[in-house]
């Protein structure tokens, strides 16, 4: 089975963020934003989060622009120009646009996390992600970590 984990760093402190990595033996950080760099991210920008991953938890990091929303996808979404399920259908069809479930080896996310800024799942591209990548692969088991 491939274990494949997300997380949010919105309403987490660094320790309990780190600590549910190192726990469940997260090998590697895949960062689905379309910003990483932001300085609202905190400890969660780029620089520093492939830093600390590194330092605290020997945990890799990587950017993977192709999992992330358009800058006006999410900018519609945000602005309230489209609802949920609208957002939900775009993003599902710009990964089928991107071919990701081709160019992308599910095998190798095994003790992965996909990374975002939401505190939840419920309204979050790497809950979306996930279960698009358990389509392509059957032996995918989603772990969102709280």
């Amino acid at each position: 089975m491939i274990k494949l984990f997300t997380i949010g760093f919105t309403k987490k402190n660094a320790q309990t963020f780190f600590d549910l990595l190192t726990k469940n033996k997260v090998k590697k950080i895949v960062d689905t934003r379309v910003n990483n760099t932001s300085q609202l991210s905190g400890y969660a920008k780029a620089d520093d989060l492939a830093f600390f991953a590194k330092k605290i938890g020997n945990i890799n990091y990587e950017h993977e622009l192709d999992f992330a929303p358009t800058k006006e996808l999410l900018s519609k979404y945000r602005k309230k120009n489209m609802t949920w399920e609208e957002y939900e259908n775009e993003y599902l069809n710009l990964l089928d646009i991107r071919k990701v479930k081709k160019k992308v080896d599910i095998e190798k996310l095994h003790q992965n996390c996909l990374l975002c800024s939401e505190h939840t799942v419920e309204k979050c591209h790497r809950r979306l992600l996930a279960e698009y990548l358990k389509v392509a692969n059957n032996d995918v088991e989603i772990i969102h970590l709280k």
